[in-house]
């Protein structure tokens, strides 16, 4: 691991993780609210335009939607409740392509939404897409095609490594070197032979060594394809600072 994208989830949050971005010449940072957070600062775009201004920013998010569990609830609230998470995400969208820096995207049980609200804002055209990243990718291999034909990355975490999780690494297997990523999504999803303890950045390369399995690759193979695909997606070919 010789890089890393330090992800904001709050604003109140970030302070901190820029301050851990610019102490580090290898780390980055995003900007941005996680889709479940609730109960703090709510960004307007300019919040996040100026904080993307800052050196060391490179990204909008983690920003995207989670329906997770709404199915299960009976007598709460239903996905209709969540207007507030669809118009943040477009407020995310928006401040991307405002300032030509690409998304870090979350998606859990919402994937049609997801892609929709992409495409209403326009990421589906030509012109001033922001493109960027479904990160801890979980979806099926109809979603991959469709975030792939809009352009963007797919990132995989040690969820790809856990033994229940056939159906992920054939998704994997499926999606090409030249858009390929991997992550820890820290502290969460160490992957096997740590899964259950905290995950860490050294725990990546574990990652990589089940995508060279399912891609019947060396590991260098995907060591060199992702350090390239950071590169440019985050720094515009290794050109940002």
């Amino acid at each position: 691991m010789d890089r890393a994208l330090c992800i904001c989830t709050t604003m109140e949050e970030f302070e901190g993780v820029h301050r851990l971005a610019t102490s580090y010449d290898n780390f980055w940072a995003t900007v941005g609210v996680h889709p479940d957070t609730e109960g703090l600062t709510e960004p307007s775009m300019q919040d996040l335009l100026d904080r993307a201004a800052l050196p060391r920013v490179i990204a909008i998010g983690e920003t995207g939607l989670d329906y997770y569990g709404m199915e299960d609830r009976k007598g709460g609230r239903t996905v209709a409740d969540l207007e507030w998470q669809r118009e943040r995400f477009r407020t995310h969208i928006r401040a991307a392509r405002a300032c030509r820096k690409p998304l870090v995207i979350h998606t859990r049980s919402a994937s049609a939404d997801t892609l929709r609200i992409l495409r209403e804002e326009g990421e589906d055209g030509p012109g001033n897409q922001a493109g960027g990243v479904f990160h801890c990718f979980t979806e099926t291999a109809e979603v991959a095609r469709a975030a792939l034909d809009l352009g963007y990355y797919i990132s995989f975490s040690g969820i790809v490594t856990f033994k229940n999780a056939q159906d992920l690494r054939d998704v994997a297997a499926s999606v090409p070197m030249d858009r390929l990523l991997i992550e820890t999504d820290s502290p969460y999803l160490a992957p096997v032979p740590y899964r259950g303890k905290v995950n860490n950045p050294s725990y990546v390369p574990y990652v990589a060594k089940q995508l060279a399995l399912v891609k019947g690759l060396d590991v260098q193979d995907i060591a060199e394809a992702t350090s390239r695909n950071f590169d440019q997606l985050f720094l515009n070919g290794g050109n940002a600072a």
